[in-house]
């Protein structure tokens, strides 16, 4: 089976595209494991039936999508959609300096 077309700059994905898309994902790397939908269910702790849905792109859950990450030793994806944050306070600071500065020269002078 050909690889999925890699997303392309400006192309706007509806969501059931992007459902599609994961699904196939997810059953390719299921099916390179070689894992059966049953024992991915087994192991995630859902139906079989939920499993068939994700994979068709039929919509699941959020948990769904992390418990088969998990079981299926993919937990990368979900770190690249949710990477740890870090605040620093210097940036924070810098970025509230400037749309200070930024507000204060949009903002019309009322002459008295």
């Amino acid at each position: 089976m050909p690889a999925a077309p890699r997303s392309q700059p400006g192309v706007r994905r509806t969501v059931d595209e992007w459902e599609r898309r994961i699904g196939e994902q997810v059953r390719d790397l299921r099916l390179r494991q070689p894992v059966s939908q049953a024992e991915l269910a087994r192991l995630v702790g859902v139906s079989p039936r939920t499993i068939q849905n994700l994979e068709a792109g039929n919509g699941s859950s959020l948990s769904t999508l992390v418990g088969v990450c998990r079981a299926l030793g993919r937990t990368d994806w979900l770190e690249t959609l949710a990477p740890p944050a870090t605040i620093s306070p210097m940036q924070v600071r810098r970025e509230r300096v400037a749309a200070d500065r930024a507000r204060r020269q949009r903002a019309p002078r009322i002459s008295r």
